[in-house]
């Protein structure tokens, strides 16, 4: 009996050990892969679930909003019924170089550090920021650009080169016509922080 409580001990003590050890590999291994993950990773998962987020802006703004879709280099978002008190649901494209944090709650927090698995909106995912500008400038959808520095302003995208847009400057709520043109705006995609669609329209 001496013996055999012995070996129970060892065995015992070797089964602790090797835990110990495994446990260690474990968590040596979670955080190897999480130092490997890029924001993109993480908003990716954010869309997937429609997270309800807030998005900090280089322009000092913060955007209480549902994560839709993640582009090459922009994410479009959608404010709630009442979040956006002057102008009701919209959807927003923002470049990824414009966001400077993402504010939520701990569980979306550690949710978006999960794997992912292999994305089904893959060619959605290749969309520049450029490409969609340039749909909207076909479709000839109104929007409201918000800058980095200055003002916004209203109006349609008469074209997008590979770097910056043609603005035609009108008031919400006119069509773009030569009478309602009040200006032209050359803009940089680099001096966008983000860009407001009616509601209806999603990329």
């Amino acid at each position: 009996m001496h013996w055999d409580r012995l070996f129970e001990d060892l065995e015992g003590q070797l089964a602790a050990e090797w835990e110990s050890e495994r446990a260690a590999l474990s968590a040596e291994s979670e955080r190897l892969r999480i130092s490997r993950l890029d924001l993109r990773s993480r908003l990716r998962l954010m869309c997937e679930v429609g997270a309800s987020v807030a998005i900090e802006l280089a322009n000092g703004r913060r955007l209480p909003v549902t994560v839709r879709t993640l582009g090459a280099d922009w994410i479009a978002v959608e404010s709630a019924p009442g979040d956006d008190v002057l102008h009701g649901r919209s959807v927003r494209i923002v470049p990824l170089q414009a966001v400077r944090g993402i504010r939520t709650d701990h569980g979306t927090l550690l949710s978006s550090l999960e794997t992912t698995a292999e994305s089904d909106t893959a060619l959605r995912e290749r969309m520049t920021f450029g490409f969609v500008l340039r749909d909207l400038a076909r479709r000839r959808v109104p929007v409201h650009l918000s800058l980095l520095i200055g003002d916004d302003v209203h109006g349609t995208i008469d074209r997008a080169g590979a770097d910056h847009l043609d603005l035609a400057v009108h008031d919400a709520g006119t069509a773009r016509l030569a009478g309602a043109v009040q200006g032209f705006r050359l803009i940089p995609f680099s001096a966008v922080a983000a860009v407001r669609t009616p509601g209806d329209h999603r990329p």
